[in-house]
């Protein structure tokens, strides 16, 4: 993907963020910051059925890659399992952005969302088995 391209995706998804805003009693959430650049997001889930991603919401600040990201993600795993959001991986993200080569900052930036995806389900399984007397 030429560089050119690669800006203008992720200037569209900064100008213009798929599933910018906050959810009503959200399913899972969580929340992380990027201390390098001051970038903060949060996440939110709804459930449906078969646990799956109904409805996701991001919202933050921060700089465009990292908005940009967590737009993108936002639209790869809504209608996903829990499980199959729980595998999505850098690599994934990274080539659906167009940057796989950023330098040691801006990943971060990139990832960022990834991170606070991965936490509000590890914190969602973990509450799920708290709550699970067969795993007593």
């Amino acid at each position: 993907m030429s560089e050119d391209l690669y800006k203008e995706i992720i200037l569209d998804y900064y100008k213009n963020p798929r599933n910018y805003g906050t959810l009503e009693n959200p399913d899972m959430k969580a929340m992380d910051t990027n201390p390098l650049c001051g970038d903060e997001l949060e996440m939110q889930i709804k459930l449906g059925e078969s646990d799956k991603i109904a409805d996701i919401r991001f919202n933050g600040k921060g700089c465009a890659i990292s908005m940009a990201s967590a737009s993108i993600l936002t639209e790869m795993v809504q209608g996903k399992k829990i499980e199959d959001a729980r595998q999505f991986n850098k690599e994934e993200l990274l080539g659906a952005m167009g940057t796989p080569n950023l330098g040691p900052v801006r990943i971060k930036c990139a990832l960022l969302p990834l991170k606070v995806l991965k936490l509000a389900i590890y914190s969602h399984l973990g509450k799920v088995l708290e709550g699970d007397d067969r795993n007593l």
